[in-house]
């Protein structure tokens, strides 16, 4: 018997993005120059192909709930810091998603870039070569 999926990903898309604000490539680079940390949900494959955002923090979207969560054995301190915190991925939909994951743990505030790295690139933002730690 096939699933019946109930809540597609449009769905999804539209609650995250009624409850999450979406920024503008110019409003990221403020927020990052005002101590904003911009997390970039990208798989490290994509950062390698497009390169990062100078500065960002790369999370990768699976073990994202795990790193924000202080009670998790992997969570990272940079989720602790009281500092607006702007998601981003390649086109603005994971960005969307992992915001509002994000807020409803109580990371606050978050927002996300609307178009993502893809954007960020057209605008010409800078961008550096990914270098896999």
């Amino acid at each position: 018997m096939p699933q019946t999926i109930t809540l597609g990903y449009k769905a999804l898309l539209e609650e995250a993005n009624a409850l999450i604000p979406t920024v503008t490539v110019a409003d990221a680079k403020r927020l990052m120059d005002e101590g904003a940390v911009l997390v970039d949900l990208r798989d490290p494959r994509e950062l390698e192909r497009e390169g990062r955002v100078p500065g960002s923090f790369h999370c990768p979207r699976g073990m994202l709930e795990f790193w924000i969560d202080p009670e998790s054995p992997y969570h990272k301190p940079v989720f602790a810091q009281d500092t607006p915190f702007v998601f981003m991925c390649a086109g603005g939909w994971r960005s969307a998603l992992c915001a509002a994951v994000a807020h409803r743990m109580g990371l606050k505030p978050v927002m996300h870039v609307g178009g993502g790295f893809k954007a960020w690139k057209e605008e010409g933002a800078p961008v550096e070569e990914y270098k896999h730690k």
